[in-house]
């Protein structure tokens, strides 16, 4: 029988009897707590309580694209992965596989006595920051650039991780980081993100409204201000919108640290007592740090009272009530679930089966797919044989990650060569003159250069190492020695060259897409990746991601990083026409949309429009292909977004295959925000487009297919 938090039949308090209304429980333990004692429970590492038999227990704890930091887990692609498959099922299979493995690790950690952090059942996870500038080393964290598409991949998530249990949380998600932020890491601490009420209801807090009427159990305040509050201090952001409006009756952590960055960043208090205090005041229930151990002082000082304390207190432990950590062993389903469900050979196929449908081929001018066959292949690059290309951030650990050389060596047939050289540094030319790594491409019949970024450049600020601007990406680009590398093997290679890219972020792939024949974007595609990437070269399955971010086509297309205003950012409010769009991603079929014969447009009584049509595969290869609905509205207004995604759907055709579809829309999808930051059904003319891509002329010129169009004026 697995220890748990507190010892049944010692005791017998209220607070331990299930069969009790749960606020009443809660009433129950926090009336038997010091002040001392509620302070010391509301921050992320607790302490024990043994005159109650409560043992400590750490909040923090990190689930992004697999278990983190604590053992052996599965590693799924990373979240701009996720995004990249458009698929919502794919995504709530892979949370409910990760919170099987949470709980499991969970009870062998309580089973021990252990009680360390991340080995918790409450996660800080997903990060659902919309992703609006490319040089954001942590956009790879989240799930693009699209309100919409964050919003259902988050709430997917959530529901994996949360579980369907009717009495009992599997473990708890967090929607981070509320509401506005996204860079620049170096300055998040003191930064204050200036954001207009039409662009902050448009763009940066619907996918936190559609995580929170998903249920979401917890949300994380963001490092910076906005608008000059403090974001876990906010009284528009918390006060009027997250609780009073929104109903959000969950728990809100700060980021860690973030209560310093109130005395020491943002000088909107004098002290860490003051700090405290002022969370408090706006029911801000947990802080990642140590801030909070000055309640008492706070409450002494009179800046707060006790029953404030109480009331942001009892709301965090309903979490720990709900998760059933006062519960006796055998009332709980999920403490059923036992360390042999860790890393899981099923696992380890859904892992696959995310990085299959994640990587996007951006060019292929016929060379791919490739035989498996030729006499010589040549694989080389900076992250061929890097674990840290596979991985991301946020990740754990598994004895069976495989590269990229690895893929493809798995995957060739007996006779032919495999060659490997890493040829050039990640982001520093060679310091040895002597080049014998370019070369081998005179003799290959295929050469697969693996170029782009991995967590040494890109990531968190202190988690990148060699990054000299705390993990972002500021001059947008793939490092000069990869580039001059790549020239090197073009000038020797008369055969097939293919650029792999990894990296989370888009950069400038303008050099690469003209010296490249193909070019494929593999992100951080975790544990299978150089399996999925092998299996696509060699056409065991067709490519069908699709971009989930714009990738410009230089840094001279990008506002000012620190400038927050949507104007002139994503595919929504971009006018310049980009290297690769939103939504793009080529396959190794083809694919054909028609109306049907009768009118596809159907109004019914209720104002729900049925907007059908036909897609058929019409190449050679069964394939997946990505339906993308868009609605855009051709009238006047103020900064009204080129396109909005309002439906998507993955399906899968064989050849020639064709199938009906419908997608019913209502009038909130055709609604925008104002200026006021309110939603509003603009009269006029709308234009709704079906197709594989983005509809614009880039993406057809790369090779997409012409979309549907479909015609609606609102009177």
């Amino acid at each position: 029988m697995f220890l748990f938090f507190v010892s049944f039949g010692q005791n017998d308090f209220p607070f331990e009897n299930s069969t009790i209304n749960i606020d009443a429980r809660i009433d129950d333990l926090v009336s038997r707590l010091t002040l001392d004692e509620k302070a010391s429970q509301m921050l992320n590492s607790t302490e024990a309580i043994p005159r109650l038999g409560i043992p400590a227990y750490d909040w923090w704890n990190e689930a992004l694209h697999g278990l983190a930091r604590s053992g052996t887990a599965t590693i799924y692609p990373q979240a701009i992965a996720m995004g990249a498959t458009f698929d919502k099922n794919l995504v709530l299979d892979v949370a409910s596989a990760i919170s099987d493995e949470a709980r499991a690790n969970y009870n062998a950690a309580i089973n021990k006595g252990y009680h360390l952090k991340y080995s918790g059942l409450t996660f800080w996870t997903p990060n659902i920051n919309i992703f609006r500038d490319p040089r954001w080393g942590r956009g790879q964290e989240t799930y693009g650039e699209d309100p919409f598409l964050t919003g259902l991949i988050g709430s997917a998530f959530v529901q994996g991780l949360q579980g369907d249990d009717p009495n009992y949380l599997k473990t708890a998600a967090c929607a981070k980081h509320y509401a506005v932020h996204s860079g620049p890491e170096k300055v998040r601490h003191e930064f204050d993100a200036i954001v207009s009420m039409q662009d902050l209801h448009e763009t940066y807090l619907p996918a936190f409204k559609m995580l929170v009427d998903a249920g979401v159990e917890s949300v994380m305040g963001a490092y910076n201000r906005t608008n000059g509050e403090a974001c876990n201090a906010h009284s528009y952001l918390i006060d009027e919108v997250l609780r009073d409006t929104w109903g959000f009756d969950g728990h809100i952590v700060t980021d860690c640290g973030a209560l310093i960055d109130f005395y020491e960043g943002h000088n909107i208090v004098a002290n860490e007592v003051e700090a405290a205090a002022l969370a408090i005041k706006h029911g801000v229930n947990l802080n990642c740090g140590k801030v909070y151990e000055n309640i008492p002082e706070a409450v002494s000082e009179g800046l707060i009272t006790e029953a404030e304390v109480d009331k942001a207190l009892k709301q965090l432990l309903k979490t720990r009530f709900k998760l059933g950590l006062f519960d006796a062993v055998n009332t709980n389903p999920y403490n059923k679930i036992t360390y042999d469900n860790i890393d899981l050979s099923a696992n380890a196929d859904l892992a696959y089966q995310v990085a299959v449908k994640s990587i996007v081929l951006l060019k292929n001018n016929g060379v791919l797919p490739l035989a498996n066959n030729f006499g010589k292949y040549f694989i080389t690059g900076p992250n061929a044989a890097s674990i840290e290309a596979m991985i991301g951030n946020y990740h754990g650990v598994n004895s069976n990650i495989v590269t990229v050389v690895e893929g493809i060596a798995a995957k060739v047939e007996h006779g032919s060569q495999v060659q490997y050289r890493q040829g050039c540094l990640l982001n520093m030319p060679n310091s040895n003159p002597i080049d014998w790594a370019s070369g081998n491409a005179k003799t290959a019949d295929a050469t697969i250069v693996v170029l782009g970024v991995n967590g040494l450049l890109e990531g968190e600020e202190g988690a990148a190492i060699a990054s000299s601007s705390s993990g972002d990406i500021l001059d947008y680009s793939i490092p000069s020695s990869q580039i001059e590398y790549l020239k090197r093997i073009r000038g020797e290679h008369n055969q097939a060259v293919i650029a792999v890219i990894t990296g989370g972020c888009p950069v400038n792939l303008s050099e690469v897409h003209e010296l490249c024949d193909a070019v494929l974007m593999a992100w951080y595609p975790g544990q299978e990746g150089g399996t999925a990437i092998a299996d696509i070269l060699f056409g065991k399955v067709s490519p069908s991601g699709r971009l989930p971010i714009t990738f410009p086509k230089s840094i001279v297309q990008l506002p000012p990083y620190e400038d927050y205003a949507m104007l002139g950012r994503t595919y929504r409010y971009m006018d310049l026409e980009p290297m690769y769009p939103f939504g793009f991603g080529l396959s190794y079929s083809s694919f054909a949309y028609k109306k049907n014969e009768f009118d596809p447009l159907i109004f019914r009584e209720n104002g729900m429009v049925s907007v059908e049509f036909i897609v058929q595969n019409i190449g050679t290869y069964e394939a997946d292909e990505v339906i993308q609905l868009y609605i855009s509205y051709k009238g006047d207004g103020t900064q009204i977004p080129n396109f909005t995604l309002r439906k998507f759907e993955r399906i899968s055709l064989l050849s020639t295959e064709s199938k009906s579809m419908k997608i019913e829309l209502n009038e909130e999808d055709f609604m925008l925000t104002n200026v006021e930051g309110e939603k509003e059904l603009f009269k006029g003319d709308y234009i709704v487009y079906v197709g594989g891509a983005l509809p614009t002329t880039r993406s057809t010129t790369l090779g997409a297919s012409e979309s549907l169009q479909f015609k609606i004026k609102i009177d």
